[in-house]
This record gives C-alpha cells, structure tokens and sequence, in this order.
C-alpha cells in the first residue's frame, strides 16, 4: 500500500520517537508483526460479512450457528493482538499517536461488537420447527465490519508511513557516514567510521529487506532486490577501494576506482528511496518500451480486438506500433556478433510482417463496409497468419539472444583475461596492462550488448530488471577492474592493491555466474516452463532477510543433520503423494486452485528430496527461499479458494471458509519462522520449518478433496436446474 513519507529528509517530525538502532528494528518488527495479525484478521472479516448475505428468512442449523460464533470470538481475538500492536507503534511515534490510538479504539470496539452480535447465547428463541434465524441484528454486524475494515486499514496505512520514514532516516545516516569516509585521511578515523558504517548498513538492510518482502509488484520487488545487491556488493568493494587510497594517497587510478563504488552506492540508495515511497524520476524510461517481446504481446492484443471491434483503432496506429517493434529488431541485425543466417532469417521474418500487416489491413477496411460472414472468416485468417508471423519472429529473436549468450559465456568461463590482469600487475608489466585491459574492455562490450539482446527476449519484467542489472554490472565492474590492474600495476609489491582487485574480479565472476542463471530461466519461460508468478533464481537476492541468512550455512547438512531431517521429510513426501492423487481427480487441470495446488506440491517434493540429501535443493540458503515461495503460493491458493466459495451456498461456504481458515494461519506462521532469526541454532529453524510444511500439505489435502467435492456438486447442482421439468418448462 502506497503512503506519503511526508518530507525527503525523513528526521523531523515525522521520525520514530525511538532512536537508535535498537528502536528502528522494534519499529520495523512491530509493523511486520501488524501485516501478520491484518493477514489472519481480514479473511475472518471476510467470513462474516458472507456469512450475514442472506435473505432475511433464511434459517441456520445449530452447527452452523456455533461455527458462526467461532468465526465471531477468532474476529474478537485477532482484533486484540492487532490493537495490541498498533498500541506499541503509537507509542514508539508520538506525532500519529492519536491517529493510531484512534482507530485502534474503533478497531476495538468492532470486534466486541461482532463477537456479541455473532454470539448463540443470545438468541434464545426457536422456532416451531428446532431452527433459529441466524441474527436479530444483520445491520448491526454489517456496519460493525465495515467499521472494522476501515480502521484496520488506517492502521496499517499509518503503520507503513512510519516504516518509510525509517528507510528514509537510515538512509540518510548511510549517506552522511559514506560522506566522512569518502574525506577520511588516516587508516585509524577509516577503522573507526566504517565500523560504524557497516553498523548502518546492517541496519538499512533488514529495513528493505522486510520492505522488500512486503512488496506485491513483482516489477518493483527486483528493482529492490537490485539496488540492494549493489549494496551489498559495494560495501565490501568499497573498504578494499578506500584502503587502497589511503595507502596510495598519490595514486589517481585509486582514486578513480574508489569515486565509481561511492558513485554507484549512492545511485543504489537513492533507487530504494525512489521505490519505497513511489516516487518515478523525470525521464525514466518505462522497460516495456524497449522490450520486443512486450511489443510483440502488445501488438497482437490490439489486432486480436479487431474480432470485437472494427473501429478501436485507427490503421496508422497499427503500422507505427510494428515499425517501432521492427526497428527495435536493429539491435539483433546490426550487433556484430549476430551471425549471417540469424540476421538473414529476422529480416526475411520483418519483411513478412509487414506484408501481413499490409494485406490485414486491406480485409479490415472491407469488413468495415461489408458485413458479411465470408469477409468476417478472411478477417480472422489474417489476424492468425500475422500472429503466427510475429510467434516466429519472437522464436528467431530468442534463438539469437540465447545462442550468443551461450558462446559468450562457454567461451569466458575460464576468466582467462581476470587472470592475466592480475598476473600482469604483480609484475608491473604496463605493456601487458595495456593489452588485457583492451581485451577486458571488448569482453565487456559484448557481455552488456548481449544483456541487451536477452533483455528483449526475456518475457518477464523482473527478468527484464535482471537484465539491466546485469548490464549495468558489467558496464561499471569492467571499468573498476581497470583501475584497480592499474594501481597494482603501478605498486607490484601492494598487499592492498592486490586485495583489491580480487574483490572486483570476484564480483565480475559472480555476475557471469548469475548470467548463466539468467539464460537458464529465459528459456524456461520462453518454452512455458515458468511463469511470473514463480521466483526467479536469477534475481538478486543479498542480504533477503540478512538476519537469517547470514546465521545459515551455505553448505550441504553434515550427517547428523541429515539424518534427523530424513525422518521429518518421510511423511512430507507421503503427503506430496496424497495431493498429487486428489488433484489428479479434476477434470480441469488448468483450474486456477489445482495450478496453485500442483505448484505446492512439487514444492514439496522438492523439500521432501533435500531431507534425502537429494533434489535441486543443495544448501540451507536453498532451503529457506523455497520455503519463502512455497508460503507465498499456499497464500495465493487460499485467495484463489475464497474466491471459488462465493459460488456456494451458506453451509457450504462456511464448511470451506473454515477450512481455508486452517490453511492461512500456517502460510503466516511459515513466513514467521522463516524471518525470525535464529542465531548458532540453524538446525532448529529447518526442523521448525520443515515441520510447518507439513502440517500445510496436510491441510491442502483435505482442503482439495473439499474443493473437489464442493465444485463436483456445484456442476450437478447447475445441470440439474438447467433439465427441463415434464411440462416443458
């Protein structure tokens, strides 16, 4: 959700009343847990004001009753640890105390009054037939959820105005600590201010990296997770930079290799800024205006609205919007690397476009004046034939990207030209410099123009962000690399000068690595093996929840561990078999629950392989962002769920809504553990896990076979009322 963070500065009247590094986190923990007690209120919310749209004679059974009053007490419970919590918030932020206060009481009260209202003792008349009306009062708890939901909202909205004012603050500390580092003359004063920096910088970190996860724009999570990965990168480039320039005061490619990571670590802190209160600079350019393939899916939709409407557009529209996607195509055609059948092939496919376009064009004018069924078929064979052009265009564009990242990066997996860099500057050969930066320098250029290329193919934007970070990388790290062969160079014998340079070649090998992963998943989604709801490995992930992460180990379980984790995946991987058996059951396996529920459950496997030593999965870090994934996509099969049960009746949606109720308290306990750190105690945080996982799978199990059943005698049900009667009718 979206809020003003008032003035850029983020210090004046509009920061925490709690200083410090100590308060900023218990702010930032409290917001999380108020996210946390919204996502288990709001659905019991929901319950209630389905449960209460009925007709005014409708009668309830004793059952349904009780588990009204259940629904009504859980609404009365979770409002208590909310305003509980937005209590806490308020007193840490004087200056919207009494707005928060004001809608906690409001909260407050709202609750109370649902679960009064929703309570069976009070309706204390049956009728002749056993049944009791559901409420004396539906108004009353109508207006009591409405009253609800608005305050909760204000919270949450107040609450998040806060949490933006700290990343603004925290933000503007890092700014003025990297000032004095970068005016910083003795080893001594740079000990001590970059221990505070990186103090700072931990601080800053858990801030986006909870602001990160809270983000629902997949568009605006990679943009984050980008600048972040700068961040974290830079700050270990930027303490080898500095002491180089501190022990080489006189030497100006130190210099020059220090002002880039300072350059670039302001440009990344300013971007979070920009993300985190929404606020678009002048003149950034949107990524789907240079993106083929979003051209292409662009185009198409607009011709394929000729089948409803002969006059939504004009055909000048049409011709200039497959020119600009044409002319992006000079990217693939004139790249030097772009062999001659691959060029040959986009231009022949171009050509084709526009004569496709050119003879759609000529039908749509005649349809408009002749409205016959024969113009209307021939109509709709032109719009096939030039999508099918546009589908061969986009497969020769992905051939050519994909082939000539593959080359590039089979043929540079040695680092040859990193090596021979190094080499050259322990020895102070400035001949030998002056070769191999040149090689560097070409290798770059290939890497960032090839980037370009798979930008346009890569069929997502957060891929397409991934990108441009890529480029970005290997535009700045190259140069930095540069500099830093050149005050070894120039200081053969500098231990520093040397560290230095390993830092920014490890940054560039990281970056090749991260491409290969980039290709990878380009691929996938291109042949349909991925889609924008999965994470993407490729994105930039430092720092995601650094508490945790950093207390991880990075490497594989040792025996014990594994051997413990083995028997809590057994019945995981039994339960993996009973979701897959009731999703086989539908008949529809593109229903949007059996997605959500096949995606769960190969996740699951996945999980159940590592307590095996098996799977894709390798380390605990691997572990951990599955699970982040798997809570994600049982929330969204729960959001999925509560949308199929407004086709139900009363019984039969209270029936599901409380098993949905089950379901979604495990995915936020889920994403609980996952974020809470547990220092020295890794093990008992993937037991933890683990085990929440589950318990999951054993809910969706039983919540698919109801889904199954509900949707089987909702289809019956609509076919039986559908037969007509004996007289006709």
């Amino acid at each position: 959700m979206a809020a003003s963070p008032g003035p850029a500065g983020g210090g004046g009247a509009g920061a925490a009343h709690g200083s410090g590094p100590s308060g900023l986190a218990f702010d930032s923990g409290l917001e999380i847990k108020t996210r946390s007690v919204e996502q288990t209120l709001l659905p019991l919310v929901s319950q209630i004001t389905t449960l209460i749209n009925h007709k005014d004679n409708t009668k309830k059974s004793d059952k349904t009753l009780q588990a009204i009053q259940r629904v009504g007490q859980a609404v009365n419970l979770a409002v208590g640890r909310f305003v509980k919590v937005g209590e806490a918030i308020a007193n840490e932020n004087w200056d919207l105390k009494e707005e928060i206060n004001i809608a906690c009481i409001e909260a407050k009260q709202a609750g109370e009054t649902i679960a009064a209202l929703t309570d069976v003792s009070s309706l204390n008349h049956p009728e002749s037939d056993g049944q009791i009306t559901i409420f004396r009062d539906k108004t009353g708890v109508i207006k009591a959820a409405r009253l609800l939901l608005s305050s909760v909202t204000r919270v949450l909205l107040l609450a998040d105005r806060v949490v933006i004012k700290q990343i603004i603050r925290s933000r503007n500390k890092v700014l003025a600590t990297m000032e004095r580092l970068e005016k910083v003359n003795s080893f001594q004063e740079f000990v001590q201010i970059f221990s505070q920096f990186g103090n700072e910088m931990v601080e800053f970190a858990h801030l986006t990296g909870d602001r990160q996860n809270d983000l629902k724009d997949e568009k605006k999570k990679a943009k984050m997770a980008a600048a972040r990965s700068v961040l974290e990168k830079c700050t270990m480039m930027l303490l080898t930079a500095s002491k180089t320039c501190l022990r080489h005061p006189n030497c100006e490619s130190a210099h020059k290799n220090k002002e880039g990571v300072f350059d670039r670590m302001k440009v990344a802190l300013d971007k979070v800024i920009e993300i985190v209160t929404e606020c678009k600079p002048n003149g950034e350019n949107d990524l789907s205006s240079v993106s083929i393939f979003t051209g292409i899916k662009e185009f198409k939709m607009n011709i394929e609205t000729l089948r409803e409407n002969l006059y939504f557009q004009s055909k000048e529209t049409l011709s200039a919007m497959l020119e600009a996607l044409l002319e992006r195509t000079e990217d693939f055609t004139d790249c030097a690397y772009t062999s001659h059948e691959h060029r040959e092939r986009i231009l022949e496919v171009s050509a084709q476009a526009r004569t496709e376009l050119q003879q759609l064009i000529s039908v749509w004018i005649q349809a408009q004046s002749r409205k016959t069924k024969s113009i209307a078929e021939e109509l709709e064979l032109t719009i096939l034939k030039i999508s099918h052009n546009l589908n061969e265009l986009k497969k020769e564009l992905h051939s050519t990207a994909a082939q000539l990242a593959a080359d590039l990066l089979k043929y540079h997996a040695d680092h040859v030209v990193l090596k021979a860099l190094k080499l050259t500057g322990v020895e102070g050969n400035l001949e030998g410099l002056a070769e191999y930066a040149c090689k560097l320098s070409e290798q770059k250029e290939r890497l960032v123009e090839t980037c370009r290329l798979l930008r346009h193919v890569s069929g997502t934007e957060p891929l397409e962000i991934t990108c441009l970070h890529a480029e970005e990388t290997f535009q700045v790290t190259g140069q930095q690399i540069i500099s830093a062969a050149e005050t070894l160079t120039l200081h053969p014998s500098s231990k520093i000068a040397k560290e230095n340079l390993d830092v920014f070649c490890e940054a560039w090998e990281s970056q090749i690595s991260d491409m290969s992963t980039l290709l990878r998943e380009i691929s996938d989604v291109f042949e349909g093996r991925r889609g924008e709801k999965y994470g993407y490995l490729s994105l930039p992930k430092p720092m995601k929840n650094s508490a945790n992460l950093r207390s991880l180990k990075a490497d594989k379980p040792d025996s014990e561990e594994q051997a413990k984790i083995a028997k809590l995946g057994l019945k995981l991987g039994l339960l993996t078999s009973d979701a897959n058996c009731e999703l086989e059951k539908w008949e529809d396996q593109e229903n949007e629950m059996v997605l959500y529920g096949r995606n769960m459950s190969s996740m699951a496997y996945s999980l159940y392989l590592f307590t095996r030593g098996e799977g894709p999965l390798k380390t605990y870090q691997d572990l951990i962002h599955q699970l982040e994934v798997f809570a994600e996509e049982g929330l969204k099969l729960a959001s999925s769920v509560q949308a199929f049960s407004k086709q139900l009746k009363d019984d039969d949606k209270l029936m599901l809504l409380l098993e949905i109720n089950k379901f979604v308290p495990l995915c936020h306990q889920l994403q609980t553990i996952i974020k809470t750190p547990l220092q020295n105690q890794v093990f008992l945080k993937v037991d933890k896990c683990i085990t929440k996982a589950r318990s999951m799978m054993a809910v969706l199990v039983q919540l698919l076979s109801l889904c199954y059943k509900l949707l089987k005698k909702l289809v019956e049900n609509s076919r039986w009322v559908s037969v007509p009667t004996m007289d006709g009718t």
